[in-house]
Formats: C-alpha cells, sequence, structure tokens
C-alpha cells in the first residue's frame, strides 16, 4: 500500500474504510515526473472558466469550439486569445463575461501578474493569490489548479460541494460539516489532504 494512503487510513479510519471499498491502487498519487508546462498550466486555467457553471457536456462542447478558433494550433496561447476578438469568441458559446475572464488571464499572464513559469516555485498560498487576482478565478478554482495542474500534496478545498456531500455522507452526518469541523476532519488526513480529497470524490459513486 502506498505509504500515503496508509498513513490516512491509520489516521481516519472512516475514510480508511471507504479507501478499502475503492481500491488501494485506483488513485494514485501524482506524479512529479510528468510536471505541466506553463503552456498546459494556461490551458488548465482557460479551461476552468469555461467549465464555470455549466454541466461536462456543455463545457465540452464550448472547449471543442474554442480551440477550432485556431485550426492550426492545439490550443491558443495568451497572446492568440488577446488578438482574437470578443464577437468571435462569443460565436463558440462563450459568454462576455467569461471572454472578458479569459483576456485578463492572457494579459496577465503576458505582463507577468501570473508567471506560469515559476508558478510551481510559489507556496499554496502565493499560487491562490496570485490566481485569484485574474476576472473569474476564484479560491476554489486556484485550489483545484493547485492540486491538479501543480500536484501540491495537502490541498482542501471547503468551497468544493462535491467534498463537502462526500463528508456528509461517510461521516453520517445530518447536514454539511461547518468549516470547522470539515478542516477539523480534514487535518486527520495532513500532511495527504489531496490524496484524501481525491477518495472523497470517488466515494461519491458508491451504492
Amino acid at each position: 500500500m502506498d505509504k500515503r494512503i496508509a498513513y490516512i487510513v491509520k489516521n481516519d479510519p472512516v475514510l480508511g474504510a471507504i479507501i478499502k471499498k475503492i481500491g488501494h491502487g485506483k488513485l494514485s498519487a501524482w506524479d512529479a515526473t510528468k510536471s505541466p508546462k506553463p503552456a498546459d498550466h494556461f490551458r488548465a486555467l482557460v479551461v476552468a472558466i469555461i467549465n464555470q457553471q455549466l454541466s461536462t457536456k456543455a463545457a465540452d462542447t464550448i472547449e471543442r469550439r474554442f480551440i477550432a478558433l485556431w485550426p492550426h494550433k492545439k490550443f491558443p496561447s495568451p497572446k492568440d486569445v488577446l488578438a482574437m476578438s470578443t464577437r468571435r469568441m462569443r460565436k463558440a458559446g462563450l459568454s462576455k463575461m467569461k471572454v472578458s475572464f479569459m483576456k485578463d488571464l492572457a494579459k496577465k499572464v503576458l505582463n507577468g501578474t501570473v508567471d506560469l513559469r515559476r508558478i510551481h516555485r510559489w507556496t499554496d498560498a502565493e499560487v491562490i493569490e496570485h490566481l485569484t487576482e485574474v476576472k473569474g478565478i476564484g479560491v476554489w478554482t486556484a485550489e483545484m489548479f493547485l492540486i491538479f495542474s501543480l500536484g501540491r500534496d495537502d490541498i482542501f478545498s471547503y468551497g468544493d460541494l462535491g467534498l463537502r456531500n462526500a463528508m456528509q455522507k461517510i461521516y453520517k452526518l445530518r447536514k454539511h460539516p461547518s468549516l470547522k469541523r470539515a478542516q477539523k476532519i480534514a487535518l486527520k488526513w495532513s500532511p495527504y489532504r489531496s490524496l484524501a480529497s481525491r477518495y472523497l470524490w470517488a466515494s461519491l459513486e458508491l451504492k
């Protein structure tokens, strides 16, 4: 068993039982050898903006239309996004607000406010502070970026509805846990709260 999973199982028998149901090998830890490049970070943030308040199916459709605006590229660069007209981007299905968010992101990447080449060197708090300077990127989006793009081990996002639903379910709570209670539970998993969170999300699929 992965030492991180063993740690979580030992410190939290309730989540440990869920992990055993899901399977120890079902969710592997983030592989630091596959660190994304700055272009991948930009793509991840743009896609996060596209996904806001949309179903997965609708977001996927808009993402395909968005990428198709640049037929000879796998994904547009910040310069490409800034150069593309709002009118054409909206034809892909994006709202005017989301276009403004993307252009603000592109502008801040280009002027260095958000340095995607050095972002992996920043602390978790610094990443959140810098990303939330971009219009349309809040703490939750920044925390998801920390988990899935930077592979940070110890992130728990109370703002994630799925995590609150999972905690209510597996800890048999009458309602969503308060921030204080959720943080107290999650402290048992530290310094591997990101991996524990992935098992919480997976637990929502259990019957």
